[in-house]
Parts: structure tokens; C-alpha cells; sequence
């Protein structure tokens, strides 16, 4: 059964308000602590809002990409701009604030790029990335674009730590895109590696998104133990080999366990 929706307790209600402006921002803080797609009824019940009214800021906000419709278009859920937002604010925080400083003194110790990753909504994004001194880089996306879990050290690690059918589910659903010769395209050998990962405590990167770079993955856990992070390190393969890239995993654990503690 669906939860019944409710203002959050730390804002006045929406009707209340008199600023335009934080009724809609309301809409939306109703729409995120939901936590699943919410119907145009739902999200009248929630806000108080008349449906005229919520209908217009409904779709303003669906057009900046604030928001999204689910496939059907009856239901809302948060948009890839939302997104990136969010993540904004993360990188801002006097937490953040701090990890990027633990990266910054594990990238000058190693001389090699590092970055701190979250899986969202099926695709790798990442948090913070801390490029090393050298003249050839690779850029990778940030925020709301992703890149596909399957192929790099990171995303496979962070699929191989989610809970059992959540990995299954989202398994089924993502497609094995090959990028070179070495990226896994088959669903049992994946899972096969995956089950590796879990067991070994780290995953690699051989060449498999982009030829001539390598990547080695450790987790990052939160006080409890849950997997919530990946901290990677990343450069050529003419520089860094794979099999030299995995020597710097006790340090890439050190600085892993220093960013979980940043973590509430």
C-alpha cells in the first residue's frame, strides 16, 4: 500500500504561505520526502493547493526539468535538474568540504586522479573528482549524467554492495552497452564478477569503458557499515597498469574510511 503523504514538520504548511514561491518550493519538498512517484491527487491532499494552481506549477516545473512524469504520465517524480541541484548542495557543505580535502591529499600522494562516486538512478555519478597533475586527462561527466555502472570499477562495485533484489532488478534492467573489447556484456559473467567484488573488496576497471585507462574502486561506509560510496583511482594504463593501480588500495581503504566518517 502507498503511504499517505504529508507536509514535512519542519516547514509551515503550503496553503499558509503567502509567497507564491515557497508554495511551490513546498510542492517540491512534498514531491522528494515522498520518495517514490506521487499522482497530481496525492500532491493536492498533501499541499492544499488548488488544482489549477498546482497544475501550473506542476508544469513549470516539469518544463525547467525540476521535475518529470513517470511513463504513462500519472504520477511525478524528481527530474535530472533536482538532481544535479541536490548534489550542488552536497559539494557545498562543510562535509564535502572536507572529503574534497581528503581527496586532494590522496591524489598528491599517489600523483593519480581519484573520485568519490554515488550509483543514481541506475548510472554512476559523482560527488567530487580530483584531478592529478599530468597533461593527459579523461573527462567524465558529472551530476545528472552518469555513466553506465557496468563498465567501470566504480559502478560495479556499487551495484555488487546493493541489497540482493534491488541488484537483481536493476541487473534486468540496464543495458550492456559494449564500449571496447573487454567490456562485460553478458549478464551471468557480470554477475559472477559482482559476486567477486563483494568477496574481494574492491573492484577494477580493465580497459573496459575506454581503452588505455584503468581504474581500481574501494567502498566507502557509513558508521553502520552500509556501502554508500566508491573512492577510485583512475589514469592511463601507459602510467598506471592496472597491477600498479591495485597497489594503492590499502591507501585508497585509509582515505575510504576517513570520507565514510563525513558521513552522518
Amino acid at each position: 500500500m502507498n503511504r499517505v503523504l504529508s507536509l514535512p514538520a519542519e516547514i509551515p504548511e503550503i496553503a499558509g504561505e503567502t509567497s507564491s514561491t515557497l508554495k511551490a518550493f513546498g510542492v517540491l519538498e512534498v514531491l522528494v520526502r515522498a520518495g517514490r512517484a506521487v499522482t497530481l491527487s496525492e500532491l493536492m491532499q498533501a499541499t492544499d493547493l488548488p488544482k489549477p494552481t498546482l497544475h501550473r506549477t506542476l508544469t513549470l516545473f516539469e518544463e525547467a526539468g525540476f521535475l518529470a512524469r513517470e511513463p504513462g504520465g500519472r504520477a511525478f517524480i524528481i527530474g535530472e535538474r533536482l538532481s544535479r541541484f541536490a548534489l550542488d548542495v552536497l559539494r557545498s557543505d562543510a562535509a564535502a568540504a572536507q572529503r574534497r580535502t581528503i581527496l586532494r591529499a590522496l591524489v598528491s600522494e599517489i600523483t593519480e586522479t581519484c573520485n568519490l562516486a554515488v550509483l543514481k538512478k541506475g548510472t554512476l555519478v559523482y560527488l567530487d573528482r580530483v584531478e592529478a597533475p599530468w597533461p593527459l586527462r579523461l573527462h567524465m561527466a558529472e551530476g545528472g549524467g552518469g555513466l553506465p555502472p557496468h563498465c567501470c570499477a566504480s559502478g560495479k562495485l556499487l551495484l555488487a554492495h546493493l541489497p540482493p533484489p534491488e541488484r537483481q532488478g536493476l541487473l534486468g534492467l540496464l543495458p550492456l552497452e559494449r564500449f571496447t573489447e573487454r567490456t562485460i556484456t553478458d549478464r551471468a559473467v557480470l554477475e559472477s564478477e559482482l559476486d567477486r567484488i563483494v568477496s574481494v573488496g574492491y573492484a577494477v576497471d580493465n580497459e573496459e569503458y575506454v581503452l588505455g585507462v584503468a581504474c581500481v574502486a574501494v567502498p566507502v561506509r557509513s558508521r553502520d557499515g552500509d556501502v554508500i560510496a566508491s573512492l577510485a583511482v583512475q589514469g592511463a594504463t601507459a602510467r598506471l597498469p592496472l597491477m600498479r593501480a591495485i597497489e594503492f588500495i590499502p591507501r585508497l581503504r585509509a582515505a575510504a574510511a576517513e570520507i565514510g566518517s563525513t558521513f552522518g
